[in-house]
């Protein structure tokens, strides 16, 4: 049985008739990513001053020379960081502004351009049907072991970095980069936790690479996630939650990974710039993460 959170305190409401929601989506693109597009609306703007910016590149999977947006605060410290990743949009507005937030926190947050081998999606619009399979070619390009020898890369930066607590290393990521969060933390013993945005979580009826799902790698978590999934997400339905709560069980949850769902919220609820942003549950979201790095020591 999904637990819906609906008040600010996050009491739960228990809600069966919202698990039996939807069906598998046919493909990962047409559903998750189709109800992503970015339009014009009001987004939040976080100011900069206080902190550092930088746009360094390290070496990726491959030692390919990839580009980062960084943000951090300027004055002199060791702080712990937070590995930030994106939408199938790539390193646009929202995503940099992410990192203003957690800078302004006292966090390094690092967002790896993990599709600049293939081109930048920022500048397509997945709404014209000319650009949006370029856009997805783009997103597609980018295969799980190269997303993880890029996570790789970008740990190994931070480590290098005098201004970075590199035991102190978290990572966020919204709808692909959801997905993303819970493969990284199987992956790399030195994430500490992960933040996972409404990113998919079983295998798409096709596969269209030989890789593994958050829901094939439950027993590999090296990291704890906290899952953050909408109610009414027709790309990524509750019956994908169901599905990891159940992996997470079955192998006894070891690193204690936890999967909240917030009532009367779409998929894309945190992202600001979008007409399904909700504000209540954005903010109480993001102050669940917060808490959620802090309980892991990051």
């Amino acid at each position: 049985m999904t637990v819906i959170l609906k008040s600010p305190e996050g009491t739960d409401d228990l809600s069966p008739a919202l698990t039996r929601r939807g069906v598998m989506a046919a493909s990962i693109f047409t559903s998750t990513f189709a109800l992503a597009g970015p339009v014009n609306a009001q987004a939040i703007t976080t100011p900069t001053d206080g902190l550092s910016i930088l746009e360094p590149r390290f070496k990726g999977h491959g030692d390919y020379d990839l580009p980062a947006y960084v943000a951090r605060p300027a004055e002199a410290g060791a702080y712990p960081c937070v590995i930030v990743v994106n939408e199938i949009f790539g390193i646009h507005k929202y995503i940099k502004d992410i990192c203003h937030r957690l800078a302004k926190l006292g966090y390094v947050a690092i967002a790896p351009d993990f599709f600049d081998r293939a081109g930048d999606p920022s500048t397509l619009d997945f709404n014209n049907p000319e650009t949006r399979q370029q856009l997805l070619g783009i997103v597609g390009s980018a295969n799980n072991a190269q997303v993880m020898g890029d996570v790789d890369g970008a740990i190994a930066w931070l480590e290098g970095q005098d201004f970075v607590a590199a035991d102190r290393i978290a990572i966020t990521g919204y709808c692909w980069g959801g997905a993303v969060v819970w493969m990284a933390s199987a992956h790399s013993a030195k994430i500490k936790a992960g933040a996972a945005w409404y990113g998919r979580m079983t295998p798409p009826p096709q596969r269209t690479e030989d890789r593994k799902f958050p829901t094939e790698i439950a027993a590999e978590l090296k990291a704890p996630v906290l899952g953050l999934y909408a109610d009414m997400d027709n790309g990524i339905p509750l019956v994908q939650v169901d599905e990891m709560r159940k992996a997470l069980a079955a192998n006894n949850n070891p690193t204690g990974s936890r999967i909240l769902v917030f009532a009367d919220t779409q998929h894309g609820f945190h992202a600001d710039y979008r007409p399904s942003y909700n504000k209540d549950a954005a903010e109480r979201a993001w102050a669940r993460m917060l808490d959620w790095f802090k309980t892991q020591g990051v």
